[in-house]
């Protein structure tokens, strides 16, 4: 067995004394350490989660911005078809309007004779069938004679004096107008009191 000298015991104490504080002092400095990295880390974390939620409210803005187009773009689509439906006659109405005027002008003529009366009847049953027909397609002609002109609906040409007729009222149909369902398709051409 070895001897220890005294001496040797005692430095061999005083250097776990010395260990014993220095490892103290080390925890100590990891302590301090894992709170200094920890900070960063979660300010760090915060930061990302805050990036994050900005990014999923934009996207959540942008993903409700596009179904309200898309409802908006259904809305117009079926307003379109609408109106596609409620015209569709719009232009083949729009052709026949010069027919109706010449028929009218047609039966306007006095017939003298057997054979010019029973063409004019076979004229009278022939524009009463098409006008008809167009009047179920939604075709109105437009009230013009002796009320107040609109020029919405009238297309003043000529101006005349009437005293027993107030002043802006309709005094004479030169052409007849026509609407289709709430649309002008021909506005009366006329003349208006002074």
């Amino acid at each position: 067995m070895t001897e220890k000298h005294p001496a040797s015991e005692e430095q061999e104490m005083s250097g776990q004394a010395a260990g014993e504080d220095t490892s103290a002092e080390e925890s100590s400095s990891q302590t301090e350490n894992e709170d200094v990295t920890a900070e960063p880390q979660a300010d760090e974390r915060d930061r990302r989660i805050e990036e994050l939620n900005a990014k999923l409210e934009e996207e959540e803005n942008r993903r409700l911005r596009l179904l309200a187009d898309l409802d908006n773009t259904r809305r117009r689509a079926s307003l379109d078809r609408e109106a596609l439906q409620k015209y569709r006659a719009q232009e083949v109405l729009t052709h026949l309007i010069p027919v109706l005027d010449n028929f009218q002008r047609g039966l306007s003529v006095k017939a003298e004779s057997e054979d010019a009366k029973s063409l004019l009847t076979g004229m009278e049953m022939i524009y009463r069938s098409l006008d008809e027909a167009l009047k179920s397609e939604g075709l109105e002609e437009i009230e013009a004679q002796d009320v107040e002109f609109d020029p919405n609906f009238h297309q003043a040409v000529m101006t005349g004096s009437d005293d027993s007729k107030e002043s802006g009222v309709v005094l004479e149909v030169l052409q007849k107008g026509y609407t289709l369902k709430d649309r002008v398709l021909r506005p009366a051409m006329v003349k208006v009191n002074e």
